[in-house]
């Protein structure tokens, strides 16, 4: 974990590649209670839907967002907030960045806001996202 004092304004967050296999897709689904076809069944997702592939569901992606900032902070700071929004699909097989950079830091509430991103191989950002972490 950063040290309140140390952390500045544009300091990057350390990244983590994903890269989800199909069992890890399935499992993650069949976990949140997704059953929707497009996360397992390619012939469904290209054929009926029209994907070029089987398509990586908004929360896993999601979570692997959530994740740099929990690691980032370890077990003393407080995760305050957090959002993303889905903007573009991404697909099985493709290996995702996701990553974040402090925006500002407030010493009165020992609170840091992060823009997060999760980004695909060719650097298009398909979610944003943010938090705000509190320091002890």
């Amino acid at each position: 974990m950063p040290k309140f004092e140390d952390i500045r304004s544009g300091d990057a967050l350390p990244s983590r590649d994903h890269t989800a296999g199909i069992v890890q897709l399935f499992m993650y689904n069949a976990a949140i209670w997704n059953p929707h076809r497009i996360h397992f069944d390619h012939a469904y997702a290209t054929e009926e839907e029209g994907y070029p592939g089987i398509v990586l569901d908004g929360p896993l992606q999601g979570d692997w967002v959530a994740q740099v900032v929990t690691d980032w902070i370890g077990d003393d700071a407080t995760l305050v907030s957090f959002g993303y929004a889905n903007r573009q699909a991404a697909f099985l097989g493709e290996t995702m960045t996701a990553g974040g950079v402090v925006e500002a830091k407030d010493d009165a509430s020992r609170e840091v806001r992060l823009k997060l991103f999760l980004q695909n191989a060719r650097g298009e950002t398909t979610i944003p996202g943010h938090a705000v972490v509190r320091f002890p």
